[in-house]
C-alpha cells in the first residue's frame, strides 16, 4: 500500500479516503506546494480549485460586501456553518484583510496566507478555552478580526489601536505574546503541562512558520514535548519563506538552511504509526512495565522505517502529519476534528502547506510578497510611499559597509533572516559570497561571527537591537569574554513606531556597555554612522557595536564614495558653544538637543550641546569640561535606564563631579515599554522631544515655574 501523507487512513479527509497519496515527488499545483497524486485524487482536487477560482473577490477599493463575516463576532458564531459557508467565510476574510490594510499598512501577506487555516482553527477548537498560539505574531489579522475586533482593525499598529501582533491584555483570545519568532512551542508545552496539573482538558496549538522553525528554541521546545509526551497540536505554517522575501535585492532567497529541504522530503509511514498508537495505547491503558515494552516496539518500528527516511519530528517523538494542503478548509477541518477527538495523542506536528499572499495577485507575484506595506491601492498593489530627500539609516549603513569590503576583503556580513531588514541584501548582491544568512538564529549568528573572527576575518553581525537580546549569552561569553572583534550593527535602536515594544531597541546600550572589552557607539547622524563603520572596521583587537534608528537621515554630508573615517575611540565633540546649560547627547537624539538649545535661546538661555559618540568608553575630558563649565548637565539618550547616562553617573560621582553646584539630571526612556504608535507619539510620551529637553533645562536654571507649559503656549 502507498505511503500516506497523514496518520493513517482514519486521518485522512474524507474526500480521500480512498485515494491515498504518494509524496515521492512535489509540483508547483495553482501557486500551492501538492504531493503528486493519483489521477482521481488530482481530478477531485482540480474540481476543487476550479470551483474557488470561479469566485471572483473583491479588490476594487470599495468597502467589500461581506454577508457571511457580518455573521460573526466571535469563533463561536463559526461553529455551525458549513464547508460551503466556511469557503465563502475565507474569501470575505481576504477582501477584508485587503481593504483594511491598503487604508492603514501593516503585515499583509502573512495574514492572506493563513486564512483557511485561521478559520478552519476557530472553526473546530473553541478559544479561549482551547489556546492557539500564534509564531510570529504578524500572521493575526484574520484571527484578530474573528475574535471581536474587527471594528477596529481601522486601528491596527497606530497610537492607542489594536497591536500588530497577539497582546494578552488586547484579548483573552491571544493566548501569548509574540513579536519574536520560536516562542510558540515552548509556551504551548507550557501550557499543556500547566492544564494537565491542574487537571483540565483543554486542547493547546501552537501555529509556527517553516522561519521561526530554523531557531533552535523551536527544537529545544520539541525535543522537551516529545520527553514530556503532553498532549499537544503544533501546526507547522510552511511557505517556503525561512528568510524575509527581501533576503536578496532580486527578490526571494532560495529557504536558508537543510531544514527547508527536508520539509519537502517528508513523509510518515501509516503502518509504523498504527503500530506506534498500539503500542501507546496499551502503555497508557495497562501501564507498569509495558512502557519499557512499548518502547523497544517504537525503537524497533524506527529502525524498520529509516531506510526509507524517517521524519526528523517522528525522531523527536512527534507523531507528524502532512503535508496537508493549507488551502482546503475542508480538509484542514477534518484533520483538526480527528487529531482533537484522538484521546491521549501526544505531541502532534501538523505540517501545512500555504502561500504568503495568497488570493491577492499583486502579493504573490510581487518580489517581497508585500510582506510588510504601507497604504496601497487595491486594485494594483502598488504602495503609496512618501518620498525622501535622504536614504534610510539601514541604507546608509550598508552603503558604507560596501564601501569598507571594497577595500578590505577580510570584511564578511551576517544576518539572521532580515536582508532586507538590515540592508545586507545589498552587500548580497555586491559581494554574494562574503554574505551569509543564517536563518532566524541569532545565537547562531553571534558564535558563527565569533569563529569567523577567530581566523582573521572582519565579521560585522547585523542584527536588530531586539533581536540582538536572543544572543545576548553569546555576546557575553562567546565574543567579549575573548575579546573576539565582532562589529555588532544593531538596527532599530530606540523607538520604532507601529510595531510597538517587541521590536523597540530600548537595552542595547545598557547590555552592550555593561561588558568589560565592548566598545560602545552611536551615531548622531548618517555621517557619524558612516564613520563608526569605518571605526569599526579599523578596531581589530576587541569587539564593537554601533546603534542606529529606524527612519531616514536628516541630510548631512556624505563621505566621498561612501568612505567614512575612523573616528578616535573614546572621543566626543562639542556641536555647539553656550555657557549656562549643557546638554550631552548620545546618538541622533542629538538631534533633539540641537532644536532644544534652539528653544533655549529664544528664552534668553545659552546652552552647549555635545555629542558624546561613544557611551564606551566614555570621553572623561568632555565630560569634566561640560560639568566644570556649566551650571546644568543634561545627558539624553533614546535608550533605557542603566545605559549612557548611568555610566556618565558614576564618572561624575567617582570623580568627585558631583560634589559642587552642578545640577545634573538623566533623560532617557522611561522605565516601561511604550506601545505602538507613530515615532513621534512615542518621542512625546517618552518625555524626549526637544521641548522636553528645554523644559528641564529650564526648571533647572531657575525661575520659570511651568517650562513644558511654556513652550506650548
Amino acid at each position: 500500500m502507498a505511503t500516506s501523507s497523514v496518520l493513517g487512513s482514519s486521518f485522512l479527509p474524507n474526500s480521500f479516503l480512498s485515494s491515498q497519496p504518494t509524496f515521492t515527488s512535489l509540483s508547483k499545483f495553482n501557486g500551492v506546494i501538492l504531493a503528486s497524486l493519483d489521477n482521481n485524487t488530482r481530478d477531485q482536487l482540480n474540481r476543487y480549485q476550479e470551483t474557488k477560482q470561479k469566485r471572483s473577490l473583491n479588490f476594487t477599493g470599495n468597502k467589500p460586501s461581506t454577508p457571511v463575516l457580518d455573521t460573526i463576532n466571535h469563533p463561536i458564531h463559526m461553529k455551525n456553518l458549513s464547508v460551503q459557508e466556511l469557503d465563502n467565510l475565507v474569501d470575505e476574510l481576504r477582501e477584508e484583510i485587503v481593504y483594511t490594510v491598503s487604508k492603514t499598512g501593516g503585515h499583509l501577506s502573512s495574514s492572506l496566507g493563513v486564512a483557511e487555516l485561521t478559520v478552519a482553527l476557530h472553526h473546530v477548537f473553541n478559544t479561549p478555552e482551547d489556546k492557539i498560539i500564534w509564531d510570529v505574531g504578524h500572521q493575526t489579522y484574520p484571527h484578530k478580526i474573528l475574535t471581536g475586533r474587527r471594528s477596529r482593525m481601522h486601528t491596527i499598529r497606530q497610537t492607542f489601536g489594536l497591536a500588530g501582533f497577539p497582546k494578552r491584555e488586547e484579548s483573552e483570545h491571544d493566548a501569548f505574546g509574540a513579536g519574536h519568532s520560536s516562542t510558540s512551542i515552548s509556551a504551548a508545552l507550557g501550557m499543556a503541562v500547566g492544564r494537565d496539573l491542574l487537571g483540565k482538558d483543554n486542547h493547546v496549538i501552537a501555529v509556527i512558520g517553516d522561519g521561526a522553525m530554523t531557531a533552535g528554541q523551536a527544537y529545544e521546545a520539541m525535543n522537551n514535548a516529545g520527553y514530556l509526551d503532553s498532549n499537544l497540536i503544533i501546526i507547522l505554517n510552511d511557505n517556503r519563506q525561512v528568510s524575509l522575501p527581501t533576503a536578496t535585492v532580486d527578490g526571494p532567497a532560495p529557504p536558508v538552511g537543510a531544514l527547508s529541504r527536508a520539509l519537502t522530503r517528508l513523509h510518515s509511514s501509516r503502518k509504523f504509526r498504527q503500530l506506534r498508537e498500539a503500542a501507546k495505547g496499551i502503555t497508557k491503558q495497562i501501564g507498569g512495565q509495558t512502557q519499557e515494552i512499548a518502547a523497544k516496539v517504537d525503537s524497533y518500528m524506527r529502525g524498520m522505517t529509516g531506510a526509507s527516511g524517517a521524519c526528523l519530528f517522528e525522531e523527536l517523538g512527534l507523531y507528524y502529519i502532512g503535508p496537508v494542503d493549507g488551502h482546503n478548509v475542508e480538509d484542514l477541518v477534518d484533520i483538526l476534528k480527528k487529531v482533537k477527538a484522538m484521546p491521549a495523542p501526544g505531541p502532534v506536528l501538523i505540517h501545512v502547506i500555504t502561500e504568503k499572499g495568497k488570493g491577492y495577485t499583486p502579493a504573490e507575484v510581487a518580489a517581497d510578497k508585500m510582506h510588510g506595506v504601507v497604504k496601497f491601492d487595491t486594485k494594483t498593489g502598488k504602495q503609496l510611499k512618501s518620498k525622501s530627500n535622504t536614504l534610510s539609516y539601514t541604507q546608509y549603513f550598508a552603503e558604507s559597509l560596501i564601501a569598507e569590503a571594497e577595500k578590505d576583503d577580510k570584511i564578511v556580513a551576517i544576518h539572521a533572516a532580515m536582508g532586507g531588514g538590515t540592508g545586507l541584501n545589498l552587500f548580497q548582491k555586491r559581494f554574494p559570497y562574503r554574505c551569509f544568512d543564517v536563518g532566524i538564529a541569532e545565537q547562531h549568528a553571534v558564535t558563527f561571527a565569533a569563529g569567523l573572527a577567530t581566523e582573521g576575518l572582519k565579521p560585522f553581525c547585523a542584527i536588530y537591537s531586539s533581536f540582538l537580546q536572543r544572543g545576548y549569552d553569546q555576546v557575553v561569553h562567546d565574543v567579549d569574554l575573548q575579546k573576539l572583534p565582532v562589529r555588532f550593527a544593531l538596527d532599530r535602536a530606540g523607538l520604532v513606531g507601529a510595531d510597538g515594544p517587541t521590536h523597540c531597541g530600548a537595552f542595547d546600550t545598557t547590555f552592550m556597555a555593561s561588558l568589560p572589552n565592548m566598545v560602545v557607539m552611536a551615531p548622531s547622524d548618517e555621517t557619524e554612522l558612516m564613520h563608526m563603520v569605518a571605526t569599526a572596521a579599523a578596531i581589530d583587537d576587541r569587539p564593537s557595536c554601533f546603534r542606529y534608528p529606524r527612519g531616514n537621515g536628516i541630510g548631512s554630508i556624505i563621505p566621498p564614495n561612501n568612505k567614512g573615517t575612523p573616528l578616535e575611540v573614546g572621543k566626543g565633540r562639542v556641536l555647539r558653544e553656550g555657557s549656562r546649560v549643557a546638554i550631552l547627547g548620545y546618538g541622533t537624539v542629538v538631534q533633539s538637543c540641537m532644536q532644544a538649545a534652539k528653544l533655549l535661546e529664544e528664552t534668553g538661555i545659552s546652552a552647549t550641546v555635545a555629542d558624546a559618540r561613544f557611551c564606551k568608553p566614555l570621553d572623561g575630558e568632555l565630560i569634566r569640561q561640560l560639568a566644570q563649565e556649566h551650571e546644568v548637565l543634561i545627558t539624553v539618550e533614546e535608550g533605557s535606564i542603566g545605559g549612557f547616562s548611568s555610566h556618565v553617573s558614576h564618572f561624575l560621582s567617582l570623580n568627585g563631579l558631583l560634589d559642587g553646584n552642578i545640577k545634573w539630571r538623566p533623560m532617557m526612556l522611561p522605565d516601561r515599554y511604550i506601545d505602538h504608535g507613530s515615532q513621534t507619539d512615542q518621542i512625546e510620551e517618552a518625555g524626549l522631544s526637544p521641548k522636553h529637553i528645554a523644559s528641564t533645562a529650564m526648571s533647572l536654571v531657575g525661575g520659570y515655574t511651568n517650562s513644558l507649559h511654556f513652550f506650548h503656549s
